[in-house]
């Protein structure tokens, strides 16, 4: 059995497993409790990895020890995706070679051929599709599975916005790890045959929900739709990938287990610290992002976020059911939209490092019209957070500190450019007080909003929010 801080658990399974089989093997993918002692105390053979390799892994380990002991039949479950162990073996002795659930799933019962056809190369990802690629010249029955994939007894969603990608949408839905139980395939509305991929896809993995929007309403808009469907079919953690490969799924998990670990209840992909990860992007590309990125750090308040403009992420389902996601922006400004909204109720955010995938796609985004549009999406979003956040929700003096900064650092700017006027259209020669005092209000208003940025820094790292 795969086993990952499990102690609360593992000692039912493992005594329940008992009944069934000869001998019980753990494989412990690194735990930091106490689940490789209680199963070595029941009895069982634990096999331990110091750090958590992935389901490939893990699986790997269950075939060498299968071999190792020469065994005529093994079945693997996890104690996540609790599957009937009778029924596995029922199916080998209907003469299978193998027994797999229908769904994506790394449990299932194996006799003899496969034990020894099995070499799992992979450290995590499509595990079960290369054992299935392996013994499809066995034979082997499959069997509904009652209980859905899970990621550490999380239900995970992935949606996957797309508009003319046909050439690069199979492959990222191809990509996505086998723990993820619902993908969320958003067509919106592409002209080539992006939704015709979708569907065919979908009809070769069932975990497959294809989404089509007509005509185009926006890459916000295709997220609220894999949101919304994510919420009703109970998914615990939604995150998002865009359909250009660009995001490499392998780094799916450093996503999910901050928010499963109740560390915060969003995670931000992060390309931008980083040369080596930032790859082949366009120094105009990232002059832009760099202007945007300051932009939304002073309008959501979260001074530590770092590239805003990711489309990687992962969101707990509190935080979709309190941020009131259905009104987000419904272009490409809803990445800095949301952000807005989780301030605003006081949820963590945290940073992922992970490298960018370029190949031969373009940026739709034209960043010179973009920078203007949401520019004016965030002035109205960040006066919208100070009146939510610090007004209504509760009072904090910043809001007074940014509305005299504001006025203070116009007026220094206004008298300013009248006082070049009367210098340089009037001819003026003596303005040194009107000068002067320009300089003064500026310098005034420039102190006020600095403070309110600090006390706005200070805020975040108090994390003194709903959660």
């Amino acid at each position: 059995m795969l086993a990952y801080n499990d102690e609360q658990s593992i000692a039912k399974t493992v005594l329940g497993c008992k009944k069934h089989v000869d001998q019980v093997v753990v494989v412990d993918e690194g735990s930091s409790d106490a689940t490789a002692e209680i199963a070595t105390a029941l009895g069982a053979e634990v096999v331990r990895h110091e750090t958590k390799e992935g389901y490939g892994a893990a699986l790997r380990s269950c075939f060498e020890v299968a071999r190792r002991m020469s065994a005529e039949r093994m079945v693997i479950i996890d104690t996540e995706v609790q599957q009937d162990i009778t029924e596995l073996l029922a199916g080998l002795k209907e003469g299978n070679d193998a027994v797999l659930p229908d769904s994506p799933c790394d449990c299932g019962a194996y006799g003899r051929r496969a034990i020894e056809t099995i070499e799992i190369n992979c450290g995590n990802g499509s595990a079960s599709s290369e054992i299935r690629a392996q013994i499809k010249h066995l034979k082997v029955a499959s069997l509904p599975s009652s209980v859905e994939r899970r990621y550490r007894k999380k239900r995970i969603a992935v949606v996957v916005p797309a508009y003319n990608e046909e050439k690069l949408i199979g492959k990222t839905l191809c990509g996505i790890p086998d723990y993820v139980a619902r993908i969320y395939a958003v067509d919106d509305g592409s002209p080539d045959r992006t939704g015709e991929i979708i569907d065919d896809c979908a009809r070769r993995d069932p975990r497959i929900v294809p989404i089509h929007h007509n005509p185009n309403r926006g890459p916000g808009a295709a997220i609220i739709s894999g949101y919304s469907l994510a919420l009703a079919d109970g998914m615990d953690i939604i995150a998002t990938m865009d359909g250009d490969g660009q995001m490499d799924p392998h780094y799916l998990p450093q996503f999910l287990d901050p928010i499963v670990d109740c560390k915060c209840d969003f995670t931000l992909g992060n390309r931008l610290s980083s040369p080596q990860y930032r790859g082949r992007m366009s120094k105009w590309r990232f002059f832009g992002n760099a202007i945007l990125t300051f932009l939304t750090k002073v309008a959501s308040g979260y001074w530590s976020m770092t590239d805003p403009q990711n489309g990687y992420t992962a969101i707990s389902r509190r935080a979709l059911e309190v941020i009131g996601f259905e009104g987000m922006y419904p272009r490409y400004g809803y990445l800095n939209d949301r952000l807005v909204r989780l301030n605003i109720h006081g949820f963590q955010i945290r940073n992922i490092l992970h490298p960018a995938k370029y190949g031969n796609e373009k940026s739709s985004i034209k960043y010179g019209s973009y920078i203007v549009r949401v520019s004016n999406l965030l002035l109205r979003d960040f006066l919208w957070r100070l009146k939510m956040k610090y007004v209504v929700f509760s009072f904090h003096p910043l809001v007074i500190f940014y509305l005299f900064g504001s006025v203070l650092t116009a007026i220094g700017l206004a008298a300013g450019c009248i006082t070049l006027w009367e210098k340089l259209v009037w001819g003026y020669p003596f303005l040194f007080v009107h000068g002067t005092l320009s300089m003064l209000v500026f310098i005034l208003g420039a102190m006020f909003l600095s403070f309110a940025m600090l006390f706005d820094m200070f805020q975040e790292r108090q994390n003194n929010g709903w959660y």
